[in-house]
């Protein structure tokens, strides 16, 4: 009896197969299973890689970071436990290649090695770009050192090349290819440069101010690992923290796990748009099948069969659709690996079976979520049918059967985001949206037909009438194409609109050089050598210190929940210290210094602190709280006398904490700088560097567009997700057209017997699919311009102006996509002869 209903189902699916419903059914579930599955596909080669090189990617079994050496009875502690060791340092520096006017120099990230390097995975080198690379043995050996391609392009440099690091010139022994605990490039904007351990003091590098992460890499039997793990863990200190496979590299998961996120979500809405249309899709079926399942009950079938046969029939199209979705997306998901793929630095295996699953189950409850609600009224077709066709019509309601596959949908985008927290915003915010959209397109409806009326031809005003007559299938097309509009809009305009907004809140003569790791008795020779090229920048005190306390409350990562919170008070304060108000600064709390501060450090015993309201918000700090910092082994307590505002696009030197002078004199301090320096002095640079090899030059410029370039990959491989969104969206248009399409063409065919012309009919039709194009349109622009005004102010802080042409570019390309497709939908409307559309009725 199952294989004769299964058998039967199938036999229905082959015959409903050359019907529109079906096939737009199919279309939609294929478009959103692909577009989740190619995102899907991609982020779980990513989890594999980084699974499958847990290790690797540590270049250990276990990791202990600090930002200041280890003791090194704990190395030996290791050691004497059977356990390997290996110790890195790893820091920001100038190098030079050449002399006089063939001097080159470039910010590089240096990592200094001891033998043994990694302990898990290998290290691989080159003997000249572009040739093939070989497993190192070892480590570069003293004197020598490996350069990423990167660098080696950058300097022009090859093997036996001599570049100056610090006061140290080494030789290049080797081009750099791969290093397993690299990372994301997310992170290392810098080209790499590996040297040996213990030609580091040659450098001279490290410095008072310098930000170095000091490393011990450790390896041995898992029981061992486990072991020494619970013994230091308790003993650790602050800045100092255990990784391993699991929690390791927490900035490559994190990172991945929002572009997973983003992605995801993205692909979400093409999810949305494909339940409209599956929606819109059933509906349909079901109007054509009544007829049918009012004679089966007259011929013995009971509601239970009925329900079975149909159920048996979308199961079925409901496997193809995801399994072809799943096709494609796999075939898609090459584009994302194209863009994205490069911010990794490790080889990506082939996909697994898990986003198969996941596209099926997504697919399953988009066709059982949207289509079941509607098949239910096929068992309650009664008999009667057969005799008077308007009995047993579905009901004009559309959301009041859908809960279960609201829910569905609901839950899909919680499990997509991933956290309760983010998938409430994403709900609400969609839930919000489509309602505001939703009382926007209706209102917007009402209105175009009563501007029926005015004056205008025969078919502006039939066309306008059918969008108030059809006013709900008005309404979900409009929504559903101001949705994909609006990304689309806020991925292309909007986004060359907020990037245009940075650009022009950056001054042209913003600095564009950082100078840091000034030593004080470089202040002044530094001052001169940049004076004589006619700058005369401010150059400001770094005192480095550890916040420990707030109200006499101990702090540390656990006492916050935000992650920006917890980095801030896990690493060291650059503090500073100054009289007058620094430029680009303006009190937003509170006051600055009084002149009690200035002489005595204090006007009531404490000393005076200036915070930047940013921080201030983050760590929840306000005026009158007393915060206590750890700078050289001593405790400094300060009492927070203002917040600030600082305008961070001025690219000036600029500080969180600001204390009077008399506070920090004294204590271990660098000195760093900014300035503009123009196309014409770029030799500058060199001769600074020629002349204090420790300073490291940070070229802003450069940084920002690598950082450009790699936030343009991700946009483009967004941009690609959305095209999803815009191929959902036009099926959701034929869709909607096609649900109501034998009502048209009966309404065409009443409209033709009574004298009317095809001519007259047609501009009826374009008329009305120009309004719905419109309408979308104006509203997507609308809706982009909101987003990117909150974006600009609580994402960017900045102001972006109003785009006024985007509106008009909305409601253009709008009615041009719009009435393109519903064109083609409907054309074949009017080639109905009248008496054949008049003897099938309007049901």
């Amino acid at each position: 009896m199952i294989m004769n209903w299964w058998s039967f189902s199938w036999r229905m699916l082959r015959r409903d197969a050359r019907a529109g419903e079906l096939r737009l059914l199919a279309a939609a579930l294929v478009v959103a299973v692909a577009a989740l599955s190619a995102v899907g596909f991609f982020t779980d080669r990513v989890r594999q890689a980084l699974e499958r090189e847990s290790h690797q990617l540590l270049g250990a079994d276990l990791l202990l970071t600090a930002d200041h050496p280890w003791p090194t009875a704990l190395a030996v502690e290791a050691r004497e436990r059977g356990l390997q060791v290996v110790e890195t340092r790893t820091f920001p520096s100038m190098v030079r290649r050449g002399v006089g006017a063939d001097l080159q120099a470039q910010l590089v990230e240096v990592k200094a090695v001891s033998a043994g390097y990694p302990l898990r995975g290998a290290l691989r080198i080159a003997a000249a770009l572009n040739v093939a690379d070989r497993r190192a043995d070892g480590v570069p050996l003293a004197g020598t050192i490996w350069i990423d391609e990167r660098l080696a392009s950058a300097l022009s440099a090859g093997v036996g090349d001599q570049i100056a690091v610090g006061r140290a010139s080494l030789r290049v022994a080797a081009l750099l290819t791969l290093e397993p605990d690299r990372g994301i490039n997310f992170f290392s904007v810098a080209p790499r440069l590996l040297m040996n351990l213990d030609d580091l003091p040659a450098t001279a590098l490290l410095q008072v101010g310098s930000r170095v992460g000091y490393r011990l890499l450790l390896a041995g039997d898992p029981t061992s690992i486990r072991s020494f793990r619970r013994e230091i863990e308790p003993r650790l200190a602050r800045g100092e923290r255990i990784e391993d496979p699991q929690n390791g590299r927490p900035e490559i998961r994190s990172a991945l796990d929002r572009a997973q996120k983003f992605l995801g979500l993205s692909a979400l809405l093409t999810v949305v748009m494909a339940a409209v249309a599956v929606a819109l899709a059933a509906r349909r079926y079901v109007q054509r099948h009544l007829d049918p399942c009012a004679v089966m009950r007259c011929l013995g079938a009971t509601q239970g069969t009925l329900l079975r046969l149909h159920l048996g029939q979308f199961a079925v199209l409901g496997l193809l659709a995801a399994s072809g979705g799943c096709a494609l997306g796999y075939l898609a998901h090459f584009a994302l690996h194209a863009w994205l793929a490069q911010l990794l630095a490790t080889p990506l295996p082939p996909p697994g079976l898990l986003p198969v699953g996941q596209g099926v189950v997504v697919g399953m409850l988009l066709l059982f979520g949207f289509a079941v609600p509607p098949l239910l009224q096929l068992k309650k077709v009664p008999t009667l049918r057969v005799l008077r066709g308007e009995l047993g019509s579905p009901q004009a309601g559309l959301l009041g059967g859908y809960l279960l596959g609201l829910l569905a949908l609901a839950g899909l985008m919680f499990w997509v985001a991933g956290e309760v927290a983010l998938g409430s915003y994403v709900v609400v915010g969609f839930a919000t949206a489509l309602i505001v959209f939703a009382l926007f397109a209706r209102l917007a409806v009402r209105l175009a037909a009563a501007a029926r009326g005015r004056p205008g031809g025969v078919g502006w005003r039939y066309g306008l009438a059918s969008l108030e007559r059809r006013a709900t299938a008005s309404v979900v097309q409009i929504v559903a194409l101001s949705l994909g509009f609006m990304a689309l809009l806020l991925l292309t305009v909007i986004r060359d609109d907020l990037l245009d907004a940075w650009r022009r809140a950056v001054p042209a003569d913003a600095p564009n050089r950082f100078v840091v790791n000034i030593q004080p008795e470089q202040v002044t020779p530094v001052r001169a050598a940049l004076a004589a090229q006619g700058l005369s920048p401010e150059l400001a005190p770094m005192i480095r210190g550890r916040l420990t306390r707030i109200n006499g409350v101990e702090v540390d990562a656990a006492s916050y929940n935000d992650d920006r919170a917890q980095r801030l008070v896990e690493r060291e304060f650059n503090l500073s210290m100054r009289a007058d108000l620094p430029a680009g600064n303006s009190l937003s709390a509170g006051r600055w210094f009084s002149a009690a501060d200035l002489e005595n450090g204090s006007g009531s015993g404490e000393a005076s602190a200036s915070v930047e309201d940013g921080l201030a918000r983050t760590l929840g700090l306000s005026v009158g709280d007393r915060i206590e910092f750890v700078v050289a082994g001593e405790t400094i307590a300060m009492r927070v006398v203002g917040l600030r505002k600082v305008d961070w696009d001025s690219m000036q030197v600029n500080f969180f904490v600001l204390t009077p002078p008399r506070v920090l004199q004294g204590y271990p301090a660098s000195w760093i700088t900014s300035f503009y320096l123009p196309p014409a002095k770029m030799m500058l640079v060199n001769q600074l560097l020629r002349d204090f090899p420790n300073l490291t030059v940070i070229d802003v410029a450069a940084i920002l567009r690598q950082l450009q370039a790699i936030i343009d990959q991700v946009a483009q491989a967004v941009q690609f997700v959305f095209l999803f969104t815009l191929l959902a969206g036009i099926i959701v248009l034929y869709a909607a057209l096609a649900s109501a399409a034998q009502e048209r063409r009966y309404e065409l065919a009443v409209m033709r017997s009574l004298g009317a012309r095809r001519a007259q009919l047609r501009r009826a039709l374009l008329a009305e699919f120009a309004a719905v194009g419109a309408l979308s349109g104006l509203i997507a622009a609308l809706g982009a311009t909101a987003v990117a005004q909150l974006l600009a102010r609580q994402a960017f802080h900045f102001d972006v102006e109003v785009n006024l042409w985007l509106p008009l570019l909305g409601i253009a390309g709008g009615m041009a996509l719009v009435t393109g497709a519903g064109w083609f939908a409907a054309s074949r409307l009017l080639q109905t002869p009248p008496l054949e559309a008049l003897r099938g009725g309007s049901a």
